[in-house]
């Protein structure tokens, strides 16, 4: 079984920032079906490219993340192969998506948190670009604060959607060849 992790923060207080648009891309693959609700986790068994996938949202809070996929790793069976965690990176711009096979944190803690707890970088991930950081604002500011009103949220949503099915559906080459780097819609136009 796939196991798509979104990472963010639970609670109404970070629902739409920038740090959640990873439970943004869980939320648009699970759409109308209901989320089973843990101690540790949120999820949903959904079909996805033909297949049962489990969508989960971490309770834990973006930096205990992988507590969260840990323990129901041991309840449910998955290893780090069937994973791919998604999350947002401010490092890239608003919008830029990147597909990886495995590889370090890159400096967010959620992932990092993910890695440590599963015990290897071997971990497929989807980034999306949330940045950049405005020179005057410190990281953690930027990162819980609200999307910008001139932001495409639907569009980054719906491009994070569209590359976790194609790496379902086609395996993590195919993903990343058509779309790292997007930042349009239509990663083929």
């Amino acid at each position: 079984m796939h196991v798509v992790v979104g990472l963010g923060n639970p609670g109404p207080r970070y629902s739409n920032t920038r740090h959640n648009i990873g439970f943004l891309v869980a939320d648009a693959l699970v759409q109308d079906n209901k989320w089973i609700t843990s101690n540790h986790a949120e999820t949903a068994r959904v079909t996805l490219a033909d297949e049962e996938v489990l969508v989960v949202k971490p309770q834990t809070y973006m930096n205990r993340s992988g507590e969260s996929v840990q323990a129901l790793s041991e309840e449910v069976g998955f290893t780090a192969e069937d994973v791919l965690v998604v999350y947002d990176d401010f490092l890239f711009d608003f919008g830029r998506l990147r597909l990886r096979r495995s590889g370090s944190d890159g400096g967010h803690n959620g992932l990092a948190s993910v890695l440590e707890c599963l015990q290897t970088e071997q971990i497929a991930r989807l980034r999306l670009g949330i940045g950049p950081v405005p020179a005057n604002v410190a990281d953690v500011d930027f990162v819980l604060a609200p999307f910008a009103d001139a932001d495409d949220v639907a569009g980054l949503t719906e491009r994070g959607s569209a590359a976790t099915n194609c790496w379902l559906k086609e395996g993590i080459e195919a993903a990343m060849g058509r779309f790292n780097g997007c930042s349009s819609i239509n990663p083929l136009a």
